[in-house]
This record gives C-alpha cells, structure tokens and sequence, in this order.
C-alpha cells in the first residue's frame, strides 16, 4: 500500500473513531499586499519581488475568465478549459501560483493570504475588470481568500471546482475534517520522495485509477508529474499546511456574485460532503453540480462536460 493510500486508510480509521486533532489554523489576517507590479509578455512582478508566469488567450476584448489551479500543479492543468473557452470569444487568463510552474519560488509567502494577493497583483497588473474566477482544488482556496481579502470589485461570477474550502483539517470547530495524520504524511512523503509522491497520487485516487475497471492514462499521470516536479520542494511542503489549515468560513460568507460550486462524487482527496456541500451552503444563491462518480481530477476526466457547464454558466 503506498503513502498517499495509507494516509487515506489512516483518515477514514480516525473519522470512524471521533480522533480529535490539534492545530494551528492561518487566519484572513493582515493587510493585502498590493501597490506597484511589473509587467511583461509573460510574467507579473509583485511587490515583494515574486515573479509570476502567467498566460493569456483570446480576443482581448472578450469577457475574461482567470483560473487558480490545484497542488501541486500549474496554469497548464487548465490548458483543456482555456483552449475551449478562448475559442468560444473568451479572454482567458491562468497564472503558475508563486513556487509553481514558472513562477519563482520564494522561501517564504508560501500561504493563503500571499496567494490571494499575487492573483490580485495578476488581475490589477494585466488591468482585469468584470472577470469571472476559477479555482480548482487549491485555487478554489485562492479565489475564496480573494475575495476574502479584496471583494468583488473587478468579479462578475465565481467558480469553484473540486475545491478545498471550507476547510480540509478536523478541528473542534470543524470535527468533519480530516485528522491531522492524513497531511503528516503528506509532508513526510514529500520529504522522503515527492517524485513517487506524485506518481502515487496521479496514479490511484486523483484521477479515480485506484478504482476497480478503471483505465489508466499514463499520459495525464505523467503530465501530473512533470507539473509537480516543476513546483519548487520547499513551496509544495508549505502549500500542504495553505491547502488543509487555512479556514475559509469566513471568506465564503463574503461571496456576493454568482457561484457556481462543482464537485466529483467520488472524490477521494477532497471530500464532497465537508467541502462542496458545505461551501454552498455558506454561499448566498450558490449553485452545486455534482458530478457522480467523478474524480478529483475532473478537469480531465470530465472536461468535456465541465466545458460546457463552464460556457452554460458564464453565458446566463
């Protein structure tokens, strides 16, 4: 049984027995960092000198849609999305997360509120309005904390896919949640071989290919790898602790546009009923599509059909 499986066993043995577990929770604290970007072809600089790549397809003057990926992937784990939506007269825009892709990978600012903030220094430095988010698994996190921390000012609709608000860690307040074992061993996996760390997880629930009949794609388990041995090792470690800690009860509270909420019904990394169902719940007027027996991974598996509830919901 590989890491990935038996942290997962270890999960579902602690929630059946009521194990309580302690930690620290990163709050929505602190003043957004923001002020002058710079601006090139291909990356934004941020204030506090994180360079991050970032694309952008389409007509220029076509409504705008910006994607936040998942861990520990990069802006080319949306490429089936954009590359649909772009020729549907779509301007799409994806950056790599700072330690991600081709970003720069910073020793610290690996959290939620510097997350947030780099996708506000993506949408200011590119002069963004009206603009529609996209947050899969992690980014889903990013685009709450977006809006936490900076409104909705330039947001028209939100999305999140997969996501991992509410929150991920069982905590008093939150007795749902996975115990704090499960990212132990993440972290642990990842310091002891996080190149065999990805291949588990793109190999088996990620993408649902630990599920009896399932065909495995060695192609999109493959592209899974290459995207997280991109990422920098210090910055994945880090982003484990943004991903399960960060409480994002509040941010949802502040969602004041449309929403969509999309989820696999057989997720196995981020589990429907603590995250989709919850997150909907907490957001006025969201709407929730589940897909049944999709996995984590349904921008790929599922793309077509996320495709088009995407195109359904931008053009309502």
């Amino acid at each position: 049984m590989n890491t990935l499986n038996r942290a997962l066993a270890l999960a579902a043995l602690t929630l059946a027995t009521s194990v309580a577990a302690d930690a620290t929770q990163p709050t929505n604290s602190g003043a957004p960092v923001l002020g002058s970007t710079e601006l090139s072809e291909t990356h934004v600089t941020t204030q506090d000198g994180v360079s991050l790549y970032y694309k952008d397809w389409g007509p220029r003057d076509g409504q705008v849609v910006a994607f936040s990926h998942g861990w520990p992937l990069n802006s080319d784990s949306w490429e089936s999305q954009m590359l649909f939506l772009a020729s549907q007269g779509y301007r799409v825009v994806a950056h790599d997360r700072r330690g991600h892709g081709r970003s720069s990978q910073p020793w610290e600012g690996n959290d939620m509120n510097h997350y947030a903030d780099d996708l506000a220094a993506v949408l200011e430095a590119l002069e963004l309005t009206d603009v529609t988010l996209v947050g899969f698994s992690t980014g889903g996190g990013e685009v709450a904390r977006y809006i936490g921390r900076h409104g909705t000012d330039r947001v028209k609709k939100a999305v999140l896919v997969a996501a991992v608000p509410p929150l991920m860690l069982q905590t008093e307040s939150n007795p749902d949640g996975l115990p704090i074992e499960v990212f132990d061993g993440l972290r642990q996996a990842s310091l002891e071989n996080r190149s065999q760390l990805y291949l588990d997880i793109a190999s088996g629930p990620f993408f649902g290919y630990n599920r009896p009949g399932a065909t495995p794609s060695q192609g999109l388990i493959q592209s899974f790898w290459v995207q997280g041995m991109q990422a920098g090792h210090k910055n994945t470690y880090d982003s484990i602790k943004a991903f399960s800690a960060t409480d994002f009860r509040d941010d949802l509270k502040k969602f004041d546009v449309p929403t969509l909420v999309i989820h696999g019904g057989d997720d196995q990394i981020v589990l429907l009923d603590t995250s989709a169902w919850a997150s909907a719940a907490l957001i006025e007027n969201a709407e929730l599509i589940v897909y049944e027996g999709a996995p984590h991974g349904l921008a790929d598996t599922h793309k077509e059909r996320l495709n088009q509830d995407l195109l359904a919901f931008l053009r309502k």
